[in-house]
């Protein structure tokens, strides 16, 4: 009897889905540490997978949303975590190892090569020791990257766009991108010295020069932090996030517009924002699928912006935010993806509206949101996470985050589909009220 192995290309949504799974529980090449190590990561990761599919798992697995916390419990600055990437490297091995989540504290995120940006002459951001204090964070510099007159050209050839003209404005290193040709001049012989000879004005080789010792800076810091990320998985622990991506109305308000700019386009200009979500939508997908292998992981991180309750209107959010973001989604559904929406502020007045997907396909981190109405709501067709206070986590007790878990846990985990976290990115905290956070989920989340 022959048996006909499918392509990629030729399984279901849910036959993809079940692909990925499996491979993140049984990951290949890791050399696990001991067999009790093995153990330990398999019974994480088939916990958070229960969770994330809503079925009840054996206790609410925890995980931690960690900004600069791991360094800072380290007795690093961040600036210290952008340059020095060994001593990156070792702080998060030493505080995953002390704090014992199911969910790896990834170094990927937040240790990132400050050389590199500095090379790159990058001014969407300042970051620590660049722009604002070695102590201090990132911060984001609001500013309209994209003129509005531009949204014509973004809708038409985002590609052409994004080289000719929005990376010059974001970055130093890419401003000869300018000059450069049209990509189509290349494809009939006869126009090709059309794309070459702007390749040799003065300028270019610069150019170029910076963006390989970027790369070349990147790879310095990816030959300290992936190790690490290897010794972790050897040690049990697992990571949830395959790729990221964005909700295209996020995309251009954060990056292009910026945030006055995104809201005035509103009602200035609403069907060109909402031809650019469309158009963009398709993108987002595209932009996780073109590094994803069948044993990708399946979790994919989509930050949440501008969809809050402060920032548009519930009609707005169900016209210009939720139909592209809604498209992405389900996008990455199909691909077999489990995408992870991190809805940054309040979503009070968004929770009807977003039940709107497959059960048991998304996860949905809260800040502020009511977790009572947010399990009758979404928590019914969703995994729902976080919560946890980043105020109680840097000023209560460990008795006070104890109970505000006990809460949460008696309210959001019921019957399974939640995963005990903070509400946003943990930047400062008391290493006892950290270590209660996941002594509650062990002690307490027990079904």
């Amino acid at each position: 009897m022959v048996t006909t192995v499918k392509s990629w290309a030729e399984l279901t949504p849910e036959e993809k889905r079940q692909r990925r799974y499996d491979s993140w529980l049984n990951p290949e090449g890791v050399e696990f540490v001991s067999p009790e190590a093995e153990a330990t990561y398999k019974a994480r990761a088939t916990r958070v997978a229960d969770a994330y599919s809503l079925r009840t798992p054996d206790r609410v697995p925890v995980s931690m949303n960690m900004g600069w916390y791991p360094v800072a419990w380290a007795g690093l600055s961040p600036y210290e975590a952008m340059h020095d990437y060994g001593k990156a490297a070792d702080a998060y091995v030493r505080f995953n190892r002390h704090f014992q989540a199911d969910v790896m504290a990834n170094p990927i995120f937040m240790t990132l090569p400050g050389r590199a940006f500095d090379l790159l002459e990058y001014r969407l951001y300042h970051w620590p020791g660049h722009g604002t204090p070695k102590d201090a964070g990132f911060q984001y510099n609001e500013d309209e990257w994209m003129k509005p007159e531009e949204y014509d050209h973004l809708i038409e050839d985002p590609t052409d766009f994004f080289y000719s003209v929005y990376l010059p404005r974001i970055s130093g290193a890419y401003e000869m991108f300018s000059h450069l040709g049209s990509a189509f001049d290349l494809v009939e012989m006869p126009f090709g010295t059309l794309a070459m000879g702007p390749w040799a004005a003065p300028g270019v080789k610069t150019s170029f020069e910076k963006l390989v010792a970027a790369g070349q800076e990147v790879g310095a810091w990816a030959g300290a932090i992936f190790p690490a990320v290897g010794t972790l998985q050897s040690d049990g622990f697992i990571q949830i996030w395959g790729g990221a991506s964005k909700a295209p109305f996020d995309f251009i308000g954060d990056s292009l517009r910026g945030t006055r700019g995104m809201l005035l386009d509103l009602y200035r200009e609403p069907e060109k924002v909402l031809a650019a979500c469309d158009r963009l939508a398709p993108l987002m997908v595209r932009w996780t699928l073109r590094r994803a292998t069948p044993s990708t992981i399946p979790g994919i991180f989509i930050p949440l912006h501008k969809g809050a309750d402060g920032f548009m209107s519930p009609a707005q959010f169900e016209t210009f935010y939720w139909p592209s973001l809604r498209k992405v989604i389900l996008g990455l559904i199909e691909e077999g993806f489990t995408p992870f929406l991190f809805a940054e502020g309040r979503y009070g007045s968004r929770l009807e509206t977003i039940c709107d997907l497959p059960k048991g396909k998304t996860v949905w981190l809260f800040d502020q949101t009511d977790m009572a109405r947010a399990k009758e709501t979404i928590g019914q067709v969703a995994c729902i996470q976080g919560n946890v206070p980043l105020s109680l986590a840097h000023a209560g007790t460990p008795e006070q985050v104890t109970a505000y878990c006990r809460e949460l846990i008696q309210t959001a985990g019921k019957d399974g589909g939640y995963i005990l976290d903070f509400g946003g990115v943990l930047d400062s905290a008391k290493p006892e009220n950290v270590e209660a956070v996941v002594k509650a989920a062990k002690d307490l989340g027990v079904y």
